[in-house]
């Protein structure tokens, strides 16, 4: 699978760690920044993330920031983007099987590596379910998305 990760300063420092992790499992990545600790805004890695994933450029996104919470906020404002704060390996997977996330959120300050790699291995082993409920009401996510 191709990845895109993306973080801000306060997720700089975990990323590294992440990206090995991601290609420790045989994935490619596509890093879009930060590439430093010096401050950057969150949501203009957010849309870089989410630029790369509604282009078909990368098939699934990572951000890592403080919290987690800011980079999702700024992915979910991206049309087609499903951006969802993960920090236990059950809200991993679900998010993907139940609602079709395209993007992970964690934060640095809250997670630390070991469990950062637990997060992304669920995540990226995770599929869409094929239940017809999950479908219908991501269907109408995508509606909401068209709407505006």
């Amino acid at each position: 699978m191709r990845l895109v990760i993306g973080s801000d300063h306060a997720g700089w420092s975990l990323k590294q760690h992440v990206i090995d992790h991601i290609t420790s499992l045989g994935h490619e990545v596509v890093d879009v920044g930060s590439h430093d600790d010096q401050p950057v805004d969150f949501p203009d890695i957010a849309r870089e993330v989410a630029r790369k994933v509604t282009s078909g450029e990368a098939e699934r996104g990572i951000m890592v920031c403080g919290t987690g919470v800011g980079a999702s906020i700024a992915a979910n404002k991206m049309k087609g983007i499903r951006a969802a704060v993960c920090h236990d390996i059950h809200s991993a997977h679900q998010s993907v099987e139940h609602d079709d996330v395209n993007v992970m959120c964690i934060g640095a300050k809250i997670v630390g590596p070991w469990l950062a790699s637990d997060l992304i291995s669920s995540y990226l082993a995770a599929e869409f379910s094929t239940d017809e409920d999950f479908r219908r009401r991501v269907e109408k996510l995508h509606q909401m998305d068209a709407e505006g």
